[in-house]
């Protein structure tokens, strides 16, 4: 036949080999039948839904719950209400702390008024570094007397004196100089007011004078250790709390000279003052720095012709720019005092910066001439800008010019000739623009921006015994002025006093039951930034210890309310407005790694005589609901004696940090002494009392039902079932054992070491929330993550919960949730036994191979939760991880399928590895004592900074913990290691989509096919996934969680749009009062030769050092 194909016998090996090469996808697949992955799912589902409710007693609670609905009221929160009455409880408490320090004002005052200056004055002192401090002949050193410390709970378990205050003072000043002792004899009058004040409000902590000539009276009095050095180099007066106080809000442009003449050490004197300058400022001044040689220029030019606000980040940015200045050229001193009065008039004029102070600060070695044309030019006659000039070194022949332009402009001269003439140089420009103020006598009360009480031991375990963001305080602070009618024209400022407030006491007007599930309080301040926010996250890790952020109290609402993209909220709650706002959020729990989706209502309002501003958020649903039940007090207070019951001991059912015999007591422990009668001064919340007493009432039956269960055990079933446990609404627990305790494979659950289990002042524990968020009755299982797991090993266990929710009239409420933690190997076991099929099976009706088994090698086998984590696997090593790394393929496909979701979230608080540099632009400033040794440094050797520059952050207040160890490393060590800095990141969440029961589908890997099913397991979070593992799909990268940085330096066109961002002013409140100018100030009193009282300590500590 024509064209018919004769096979010869020849061909046929070549047919043989030609099929044998067929790509696999050309040969049969794998099949794995629909059918038989369902009933595994089922079975399996089954199995496990038994188990879980079984040992968890679920059931036996939601029916508890159903037979008291009829007795149960719902009712709904009026959130505005809500908030309103938060804010009148706070601004009352915040009230007392104000006229504690008036009263100290008042006192301070007084006793000046009344004290005659003696310059022979010989008086001793209790000095916080020398009490009880002997010597050889155990005698009591000078300054150093007896001094009775003991530990006190209310300050933190410090060894404290509450009836006596003592002074600190810097290592740099002299603790016998005339002015220091009198003004430690004249503040004696403190100390009784310091006592009074606590007694009659014992919430009260720190309370504190400090004096503008560098001596610190701190109540209630404490030991003031020095560094290894034997240095101390906090200074009062370079708080926040001081500065605010002592002056007015203030526009600064800092004008340097970086001609030739400035090389050497005047270069590094003039960088150390800018440095101390800028700490000088804080987020109510703004700032900039302009830099003239042969021609002017501003170090950030994206700040060109404009004053950026003096918040952390730029001043740590313009610090970073400051350190590379070099000298070089000639100085042309008129074009850059011509371009700063032009910015400060263009921001006065159109309304902009700080509308107070205005000021230049002259940085030079030197002036040719007194420039008096540009003066009469740009600020004669007003003269609404003060020129302040610093002459660097110990030139004087221009001495006179330079000292001519600050007084003929209101300002103040200083010669500095080392470094550590700096920190007492620049401190006099804050006294000139406090003139105004204390001439007036205005006492203006300042609240500062929040900061963490560096005081307390900074180690982990304080870190770690409560939420991140109530570490932090603020303080109430008020200037001390002489009263003195001789010396009224010279306006003379005596100091400040404060008193800190911890937020935590705030937070506790905001009670946690009250806000449901979800819900929170959070405060922020007139200038957008967050004084407490559960999500507020100020520490890092650095290695095994935490440290803080170094932006850490400038994170703005936008940063942490992120989805508030127009800032409609940021800008109602600045501007003190009272409200409601409605918004969708994303809410990342369990370390980001899973989110949860609600509608949030925000309730806001101003705290009133405070620039701070108060929201209250609700969960849209069950959050805005209270359940109120009812139940005798008899009958609960049997049942709430049960031992396996607890409260969350961070929730205010009763008053206990007052009374010191209340302070030992437990909230439970309160709570039975209140209703007993036992304790009649308990003050306690009664409606939280109440609904404790019937959760106790409603719950007790499961301690019976528990009891029997782990009494029936049998050790050959259900081996793996540990604990079981419940929560309610009022903070109540209940728990009991399966096992020995010595058995328990996760023993933080449910303690203070693993607070994401229990109820804190901040949230609800997370197995808690999940499952309020899940179907009631459904149940939610969790496993702990490699990371996160007891040794850092594989995850052991699985935690297992369900809400219990009833409903009233048509509102439903979240009642409880309940649950089991069981072992990982009891899942696994029951896993495998499900997922096979008898080798009696009919396989006639199934398509696919037959008799089937996860344990075939042909079959991957994999138990997933809903944000794709693996609970099972063939290889243990992969329990834990997200699917999506260890198969891409199949969680593409998943992913394009719908049945999983992709969700961007973003997190401002980040910390990032930027590569490692010499110079660290993140330095911190060094305190004057360490700048003077700097400059020893500099004229002898290295190895003396190496002695001293380390760990140098202060005790108090400290604003440069963060730093301070990588100041070292990288100045010094040269360890080419990353370091961190803040930064902004996104990162991706994958959601189940739980509409989507079942999919499978095959994927094209090149040359085979790889089929997947996807079964959803009934009645919880599970998702059982099957692959075809003989298919290699690698050409597929992995799906991963990796965060990335959001760049905003990029090439080109996109560093304008940095630059944008950098300029750009977000909406803020000025404060309501300024002080700029008084007719009666004496302006002539424009200073002269330094005059710096050092300690003898400080002449000699480099000769000592250098010694040892």
């Amino acid at each position: 036949m024509v064209g018919m194909w004769r096979m010869g016998p020849w061909a046929v090996p070549w047919m043989m080999l030609w099929l044998f090469c067929l790509p696999p996808s050309a040969r049969a697949q794998t099949k794995i039948p629909l059918e038989t992955v369902k009933s595994w799912a089922d079975a399996f589902g089954g199995e496990l839904y038994s188990i879980v409710t079984k040992y968890s007693g679920s059931l036996l609670l939601q029916k508890k719950y159903k037979d008291v609905e009829p007795t149960l009221k719902i009712k709904e929160v009026d959130g505005l209400e809500l908030v309103k009455k938060f804010s009148e409880q706070m601004e009352s408490m915040l009230r007392r702390k104000v006229e504690a320090v008036e009263r100290l004002v008042e006192a301070a005052e007084d006793a000046d008024l009344n004290h005659e200056y003696n310059s022979s004055l010989e008086f001793d002192y209790y000095n916080s570094l020398l009490i009880n401090e002997k010597d050889e002949n155990d005698n009591y050193v000078e300054l150093g007397d007896e001094f009775i410390l003991e530990p006190n709970e209310h300050f933190n378990n410090l060894l404290v004196n509450t009836t006596y205050s003592d002074i600190q003072l810097p290592t740099n000043v002299y603790n016998k100089d005339p002015d220091i002792l009198n003004g430690v004899y004249m503040s004696e009058a403190l100390n009784p007011i310091f006592v009074d004040n606590f007694e009659r409000d014992p919430t009260l902590t720190w309370q504190y004078f400090g004096s503008s000539t560098g001596f610190f009276r701190l109540y209630p009095g404490i030991k003031w250790l020095p560094d290894e050095n034997g240095v101390i180099s906090f200074d009062c007066r370079n708080r926040g709390w001081y500065i605010q106080a002592a002056t007015s809000p203030k526009d600064i442009v800092i004008v340097v000279d970086v001609s030739g003449s400035m090389k050497g050490l005047r270069m590094t004197i003039a960088k150390h003052t800018i440095v101390t300058i800028l700490d000088t400022l804080g987020e109510n001044d703004f700032v900039n720095i302009i830099a003239y040689n042969d021609y002017v220029h501003f170090i950030e030019p994206c700040f060109k012709g404009i004053l950026v606000q003096a918040d952390r980040d730029n001043r740590e940015h313009f610090k970073q720019l400051v350190d590379e200045l070099q000298a070089k050229g000639v100085g042309t001193v008129n074009k850059a005092l011509t371009e700063s009065f032009k910015i400060l008039r263009e921001f006065r004029d159109a309304g902009q910066g700080g509308l107070c102070n205005q000021a230049i600060m002259l940085i030079t070695d030197g002036a040719v001439e007194d420039y008096e044309a540009v003066f009469e030019k740009y600020n004669w006659p007003d003269r609404k800008v003060r020129v302040f000039t610093y002459l660097i070194g110990r030139e004087v022949t221009f001495a006179p010019n330079v000292k001519w332009i600050a007084c003929n402009n209101k300002g103040y001269y200083t010669q500095i000739s080392t470094l550590a003439d700096v920190q007492e140089n620049v401190m006099e420009y804050l006294h000139v623009l406090s003139r105004p103020m204390v001439i007036n006598h205005d006492h203006d009360i300042i609240w500062t921006e929040a900061y963490m009480d560096s005081a307390l031991p900074q180690s982990e375990e304080l870190f770690a015994s409560q939420a991140q963001s109530l570490l932090l305080m603020t303080t109430v602070a008020m200037p001390v002025f002489s009263k003195k009618n001789e010396t009224r024209s010279h306006g003379i400022l005596l100091g400040v006093v404060g008193s800190d407030v911890p937020l935590r006491e705030l937070l506790k007007l905001a009670p946690r039951y009250k806000l449901g599930v979800h819900g929170y309080a959070f405060l922020n301040t007139n200038n957008g930034y967050i004084l407490s926010h559960p999500d507020l996250r100020p520490l890092y890790k650095e290695g095994k210890k935490l440290k803080p952020k170094p932006n850490y109290n400038s994170v703005d609402l936008s940063e942490v309310e992120w989805e508030d993209q127009d800032e409609i909220l940021r800008t109602a709650m600045i501007n003190g407005e009272t409200g409601y706002l409605s918004m969708g959020v994303k809410v990342p729990v369990d370390k980001g790694k899973r989110v949860l989706f609600l509608t949030n209502d925000y309730f806001f309002t101003d705290i009133s005589g405070t620039p701070f501003s108060l929201g209250v958020v609700l969960s849209r649903g069950h959050g805005e609901y209270i359940l109120l039940g009812n139940t005798s007090v008899e009958e609960g207070l049997h049942d709430l004696l049960q031992p396996d019951l607890s409260l969350a001991n961070e929730w205010i059912y009763c008053i206990t940090d007052i009374d010191p015999d209340h302070r030992k007591l437990s909230q439970l422990e309160a709570v039975i002494r209140f209703l007993t009668g036992e304790e009649p001064d308990l003050e306690c919340d009664e409606e939280l009392v109440q609904e404790v007493l019937f959760d106790a009432v409603v719950t007790a039956p499961m301690e019976a039902y528990w009891t029997t269960l782990a009494l029936n055990m049998s050790m050959e079933t259900e081996v793996g079932v540990e604990m079981a446990f419940l929560g309610t609404r009022a903070g109540l627990m209940r728990s009991a054992l399966y096992v020995g305790s010595e058995k328990i494979s996760n023993r933080k659950f449910l303690t203070q070491k693993d607070k994401e289990s229990i109820f804190t002042m901040d949230h609800f524990p997370l197995w808690y929330r999940r499952a309020a968020e899940h179907p009631p009755g459904s149940f939610i299982y969790s496993i702990v993550s490699e990371d996160d797991s007891e040794g850092g090993g594989l995850p052991k266990v699985v935690t297992v919960s369900t809400a219990v929710a009833v409903s009233v009239d048509g509102k439903m409420g979240i009642a409880a949730a309940v649950g089991v933690q069981i072992k990982l190997e009891l899942l696994q076991r029951k896993f495998w036994m499900a997922m096979q099929q008898p080798n009696d099976s009919d396989c006639s009706a199934l398509d696919g191979a037959c008799p089937l088994s996860c344990q075939d090698d042909i079959l991957n086998c994999f138990l997933v939760d809903n944000n794709g984590f693996i609970l099972v696997s063939k290889r243990p090593a992969e329990t834990g991880k997200f699917f999506g790394a260890v198969d891409g393929s199949v969680m593409t496909q998943l992913l394009n399928m719908g049945m999983f979701r992709r969700v961007t979230m973003y997190d401002y608080q980040a910390m990032c590895k930027v590569p490692y540099h010499h110079h660290s632009g993140a330095r911190p400033l060094l305190s004057p004592i360490y700048a003077f040794l700097a400059a020893v440094k500099w004229l002898i050797s290295d190895f003396l900074i190496f002695l001293l520059e380390f760990n140098m952050s202060s005790f108090w207040h400290s604003d440069n913990l963060a730093d301070a160890k990588a100041v070292f490393h990288h100045s010094h060590k040269h360890k080419k290691h990353d370091i961190l800095q803040p930064c902004d990141t996104e990162y991706p969440v994958f959601v189940y989509e739980p509409a989507i029961k079942e999919t499978n589908g095959l994927i094209e890997c090149g040359d085979c096919q790889k089929m997947f099913v996807a079964q959803q397991i009934a009645s919880s979070n599970l998702l059982l996934l099957i692959t075809d593992a003989a298919c290699d799909c690698s050409v597929f990268p992995p799906v991963l969680l990796d965060a990335k940085e959001v760049k905003y330096i990029l090439p080109c066109a996109a560093r304008m749009l940095k630059c944008e961002r950098m300029r750009s002013q977000k909406l803020r409140r000025r404060p309501d009062t300024c002080h700029a100018f008084h007719p009666e100030e004496n302006a002539q009193d424009c200073g002269g030769t330094a005059e710096i009282s050092v300690s003898p300590t400080l002449v000699f500590l480099p000769l000592a050092l250098l010694l040892q």
